[in-house]
């Protein structure tokens, strides 16, 4: 297999910009389970939109950003529920269960997901070699990383929960869905006025806000007495992870390109581990790493990054 080189512009104008973005999010996890010591999983999401709205929103009136026009309302309720309100609900859901680690391992799947629901909703993505090869491959990641052979058991410690692993996939699987959703609905090249970034992330929060704050409503938003620990995390989660991070991103795809900045995402779960490990004194069993290695391989290999030699010819 070879290595498909990057054209790009100068890597000095967004290489920080990327490595930023990647070391947001993979903090991100860290936020959550950090959130979590105080805040309900659903009062974790609402937090973070709630923080991350306020970013975008600022950021709007700074760079004199329109809200997205009233016809992309309907559109964007959608993909608030599957980009933002239902899977951030679930990743603080499966952290009550699975360590922060486990959690940017299976995130890092989430290019897997979007692909089987691109080739799902855009007949004309036609399900090449190397897709079915490289979703082989992060389908055998993921069955690695989550210790199919341990299910519900326990490994050298650390135990694998069926329930949590469960709904940090249908998290990424939600995440699959609303990438091609967006770009049909939203911001592709057959959408009468596509949205801005900016304008698409904030429209994105704000519906957030409206669906989760029910619920939060109902559930409560925390669980023991706030302390600064945990609330500082969730804005961080907000601020960062939600606010920063899509700017972060629209950056490099702008001064390199987009498929620069999907790399991101297999830096992340690297992140992720590290920050579990080393801040939370998570234990990482062998098969989470190898796992993970498989899945960023199966990505990459499904995204074209990694083409088999007779490919090329």
């Amino acid at each position: 297999m070879h290595l498909v080189s990057i054209q790009t512009k100068s890597a000095r104008a967004w290489l920080p910009s990327y490595l930023i973005l990647a070391l947001v999010w993979g903090f991100s996890f860290y936020f959550i389970m950090v959130g979590l010591e105080v805040f309900t999983p659903v009062g974790v999401a609402f937090s973070r939109i709630a923080f991350g709205a306020v970013t975008l929103i600022i950021v709007s009136v700074v760079t004199k950003t329109s809200l997205p026009p009233r016809w992309s309302w309907k559109y964007l309720f959608v993909a608030s529920v599957l980009w933002v309100s239902i899977p951030w609900m679930l990743f603080g859901f499966g952290e009550t269960r699975v360590s922060s680690a486990l959690a940017g391992i299976i995130n890092g799947a989430t290019p897997l997901m979007a692909l089987i629901a691109i080739v799902l909703v855009f007949p004309e993505e036609k399900p090449t070699r190397e897709r079915m090869l490289g979703l082989a491959v992060g389908f055998v990641g993921i069955l690695v990383v989550v210790g199919i052979w341990n299910m519900g058991g326990a490994d050298n410690g650390a135990r694998i929960d069926l329930l949590g692993v469960g709904a940090l996939i249908l998290a990424i699987a939600c995440y699959g869905v609303a990438f091609p959703f967006a770009r049909r609905y939203l911001t592709g090249p057959n959408v009468r006025e596509p949205l801005k970034p900016l304008a698409l992330a904030t429209g994105l929060m704000l519906w957030g806000l409206v669906i989760t704050g029910p619920i939060v409503a109902v559930t409560g938003i925390n669980q023991a007495p706030v302390t600064v620990g945990p609330l500082l995390a969730v804005a961080a989660l907000g601020i960062l992870g939600s606010g920063l991070a899509y700017l972060l991103n629209f950056k490099v795809v702008t001064e390199a390109d987009a498929t620069t900045a999907s790399t991101v995402t297999y830096i992340t779960p690297l992140v992720a581990v590290i920050v579990g490990s080393f801040l939370l004194n998570e234990d990482i069993t062998w098969n989470q790493p190898v796992g993970g290695v498989l899945v960023v391989l199966g990505a990459a290999t499904a995204q074209g990054l990694l083409r088999t030699t007779s490919s090329r010819k």
